[in-house]
């Protein structure tokens, strides 16, 4: 004689409630992943960052002449004049902030909704960082809400000279092109350490839109925002 078998069935309200349980359960080990990661990255130097590895797969499909140029260097080995440039230029209250800046979120949020999607995030040069190292290129308020969370690990675990030297060393700087090291190479044939107060403003400047100038390198754009930036340099403050 054979048991039958009994089916457990969900009702609609637990149903609901399970998915939730999952949901919840998944974004909470994921986190947690984050935030051991960085807690990590704090004495081990990341090797890639999400940008990077997104940028390898699309440029293995569409540019197989070209590669990830990416090339670690010690905070101390990056020209002052480029840390100061990209302070002045991204993220003139770095070193006293604390990863956020309330009224360029604010201002980013109306530019969005006068603009009916998406165009700015008044991301600070933490903020940035989380990004690269986490997340995708997408512009959605979900992953600027992840963006936050991360932002506030990094600036609770790191320091802010750590937070900057990992941003020097992965932030993308053209195609392929990530880090100082190899934006110094690919632009001037120079070192990280060697980079003048011009080429270091111009670097700077390129930031926001990396690919784009990349190939538009005369463009009187990048040399006026390059001249203001450099004027505004001596007034940075560096994390050190």
């Amino acid at each position: 004689m054979t048991r039958a078998r009994r089916t457990i069935r969900l009702g609609p309200a637990r149903w609901i409630l399970y998915v939730g349980a999952v949901v919840a359960l998944a974004w909470i080990a994921t986190q947690l992943f984050y935030f051991a990661q960085i807690a990590i990255w704090n004495n081990v130097n990341p090797q890639s960052t999400a940008f990077m590895r997104s940028d390898a797969w699309r440029l293995s499909e569409d540019h197989s002449d070209l590669s990830i140029q990416h090339t670690w260097v010690p905070y101390e080995q990056i020209s002052r004049n480029l840390k100061r440039a990209i302070i002045a230029s991204e993220d003139a209250d770095f070193v006293n902030n604390n990863g956020y800046e309330t009224d360029a979120i604010l201002q980013a949020w109306e530019k969005n909704k006068a603009r009916g999607k998406i165009v700015a995030g008044g991301s600070t040069i933490t903020q940035q960082l989380a990004r690269n190292l986490f997340l995708s290129r997408e512009k959605s308020y979900i992953r600027k809400g992840q963006e936050l969370i991360i932002t506030w690990m990094l600036e609770t675990l790191m320091d802010k000279e750590r937070i900057y030297e990992i941003y020097l060393n992965s932030v993308e700087w053209g195609n392929g092109i990530y880090g100082a090291e190899a934006a110094a190479q690919h632009y001037y044939k120079t070192s990280a350490a060697k980079l003048t107060a011009g080429q270091s403003a111009r670097l700077a400047v390129m930031l926001p839109r990396p690919k784009y100038f990349d190939e538009h390198r005369s463009s009187p754009y990048l040399t006026h925002r390059a001249g203001v930036i450099a004027h505004r340099m001596g007034m940075a403050e560096l994390p050190d």
